[in-house]
């Protein structure tokens, strides 16, 4: 009996040994990924471009430690035979291990980004990307140190800070284009400081994916794929400020808890006032929309439909090799008309009423499992 009692007792400490190796690396493996944002941050600021490419020559070391990680959890697989916690342990492990790695590389990213900024010898104002910086770091710390103390409750804290992110992405996008037009922000530096601001907002994209597999750790809670529960439609054109935004506002306006309707845009620019004060004439509310481009759509892959608004929006759909719908309206967006205050109404109110048109048919198609009257094709490769 005390020779079982002491065998199992060893089984136990080799046990928990391995658990603390893995959970160190990942602990590791994040401070890494921390610095690397830091730094990559500080090197936008300060236009530093040597610190620039030691982010991105380090970035090697995240690799090997993904490497290493990935080797760490096939072996505690291999000789503990793990089950219940201890099995969903280092299949978040796994997870979360992608995730750091996928940091790495946005950090890697921004550094590259700033080496071409830098080349401009800009004079911008950085306060906002410093906030959102500095968010993404704090959830990524946060959703980190929820896995290592196995804390359900900080990872769904965590989490709500997502949107604070997302809605700090859109106010750079919009800040930067109205700088652009001013003809305050050369055209060169416009894109790569979106993808500067993009990845940031993508850090805390994945801090709250290491927050979920959090919670399945903890609980067996499995939160990713909530969105099977509604029909998920995305409208997209080229600047999301005029057509798409519309469409979205009719689709919302409809009030039908199963369905959820969201626009992006390929460049996205500020929501136009004109299509906001259209739609209030209508009895829609849009003003508190905000573009986004479509790399900030959350879940994009849960959307069932995604329908094109112009010839942008579909070159941007995806591959054929996919479960999502893909639509084309071809419906002319009213910001482009030129010409007197009629002829702008005129361009609205068809607009409108082509769009209400196709989502009530899509809506009706969808709930009635009927094929809907629209261009349905096979998206470019």
């Amino acid at each position: 009996m005390i020779v079982r009692l002491d065998k199992h007792s060893h089984l136990e400490e080799s046990l928990q040994r391995g658990i603390d190796l893995i959970r160190g690396k990942v602990v590791e493996m994040a401070d890494l990924s921390e610095r690397a944002l830091k730094a990559s941050l500080q090197a936008l600021i300060e236009q530093n471009r040597q610190l620039a490419y030691s982010v991105i020559l380090r970035d090697q070391y995240i690799d090997e430690l993904e490497t290493e990680l990935d080797r760490l959890c096939l072996e505690f697989m291999v000789r503990q035979q793990p089950v219940a916690s201890h099995l969903r342990f280092v299949f978040a492990t796994i997870k979360i291990n992608k995730g750091l790695e996928r940091v790495g590389d946005y950090a890697e990213t921004i550094a590259r980004q700033v080496l071409a900024v830098t080349a401009l010898k800009l004079q911008l104002p950085y306060a906002r990307f410093i906030e959102l910086a500095n968010l993404s770091v704090h959830m990524l710390h946060d959703a980190v140190q929820a896995f290592v103390n196995q804390d359900a409750d900080l990872a769904r804290r965590t989490m709500e800070i997502e949107a604070r992110a997302d809605t700090l992405r859109n106010i750079i996008s919009a800040e930067l284009a109205e700088l652009r037009t001013a003809h305050r922000l050369q055209g060169t530096a416009f894109e790569p400081l979106i993808s500067i601001a993009r990845r940031f907002e993508r850090v805390t994209d994945q801090a709250q994916n290491i927050c979920e597999e959090v919670l399945y750790m903890c609980t067996g809670e499995f939160v990713k794929h909530k969105g099977a529960e509604a029909f998920r439609i995305l409208l997209i054109d080229e600047r999301n400020a005029c057509l798409s935004q519309m469409a979205e506002g009719i689709g919302t306006a409809l009030g039908m808890p199963r369905f959820v309707f969201s626009s992006a845009g390929v460049a996205p620019q500020p929501v136009d006032k004109r299509a906001v004060d259209f739609m209030a004439s209508k009895g829609i509310d849009i003003s508190r929309q905000s573009t986004k481009s479509l790399e900030q759509v959350p879940y994009w892959e849960h959307y069932q439909v995604m329908i094109a608004l112009d010839n942008a929006g579909r070159q941007a759909l995806p591959g054929p090799h996919t479960k999502t719908v893909c639509l084309v309206w071809p419906v002319t967006d009213p910001a482009t008309v030129e010409g007197p205050a009629e002829a702008g109404q005129t361009a609205f109110e068809s607009a409108y009423q082509a769009l209400d048109v196709q989502i009530r048919e899509l809506v009706q198609a969808i709930l009635g499992d009927v094929k809907p009257k629209s261009d349905i094709h096979d998206p470019p490769h």
